[in-house]
């Protein structure tokens, strides 16, 4: 296994990979997505141990996705069990992963505490809408910068690992540390990858809405309907499709699964 240097312009490569991908069938992958989300939401909803269950489960269920990315290239079929089949690939290495990025999640919101005494803390981690409003007025700009500055190392660390310890039966150790290694290869790749998914799923539908509703006042429910729509049945299969583009074009097309 061995980590290629590609150019930035392979950012928008993947993007374009994943929509390719997606137009090949693009009513399972987005039934898959839904499921994916579906299940993240129902771990959450529950008492106690929600979040952690939540945590634990999304690596595996990220590699279904990706898995099932790489079945719709090859042809292959995919559905329901493809998504949670890929759980069982080294799991203990997976459930490992989910609970540590858990806990360094919590870590830098906890240290963020120290600029701000605690508000972004409690606004994260509120459980209903009269918590969030007690610190909504509080200014996150300083906490928020911290935030992202200090789960940068953090995200390239955990970006290829749950795929590299599925596919390639790496250790925890090793797939955390090849996937930031491949990340800081290409990091150039990743800025405008970044900047594309921000495009595509952000700026662009965000500035349809807008016209739409300067045009059509009146019908403001329908229009965010119809554009919302869009954005969950295809733009979010078309990334989760990218990211599997993006591990094949940087390690390779894995043979070993």
């Amino acid at each position: 296994m061995r980590a290629q240097t590609l150019p930035p312009a392979a950012g928008w490569g993947w993007i374009f990979t994943g929509f390719a991908i997606f137009r090949r069938n693009p009513i399972v992958l987005g039934m898959l997505v839904l499921t994916y989300w579906f299940t993240v939401i129902f771990l959450n909803v529950l008492p106690f141990i929600g979040a952690l269950a939540a945590s634990l489960v999304i690596p595996g269920l990220s590699v279904g996705l990706m898995q099932a990315a790489r079945q719709v290239e090859r042809g292959l079929p995919i559905g329901v069990q493809t998504l949670f089949g890929s759980m069982k690939e080294n799991a203990r290495t997976l459930l490992a992963l989910g609970a540590l990025y858990l806990c360094c999640t919590l870590g830098v919101l906890g240290l963020s505490t120290l600029l701000d005494g605690g508000d972004m803390f409690k606004y994260m981690m509120a459980n209903s809408r009269a918590e969030r409003a007690a610190v909504e007025d509080a200014d996150f700009i300083a906490p928020a910068l911290f935030v992202m500055v200090m789960m940068t190392p953090v995200m390239m660390a955990y970006w290829f690992a749950p795929v590299l310890a599925a596919w390639h039966r790496l250790t925890l150790g090793r797939a955390l540390f090849f996937s930031f290694v491949a990340c800081w290869m290409n990091w150039r790749a990743f800025l405008v990858y970044g900047f594309g998914l921000v495009l595509v799923a952000g700026i662009a539908p965000g500035v349809l809405l807008g016209v739409l509703l300067l045009i059509f006042p009146d019908a403001a429910s329908f229009i965010t309907a119809i554009v919302t729509m869009p954005m969950v049945l295809v733009i979010a299969p078309t990334i989760f499709a990218s990211f599997y583009a993006c591990y094949r074009d940087i390690f390779g097309i894995s043979e070993i699964v």
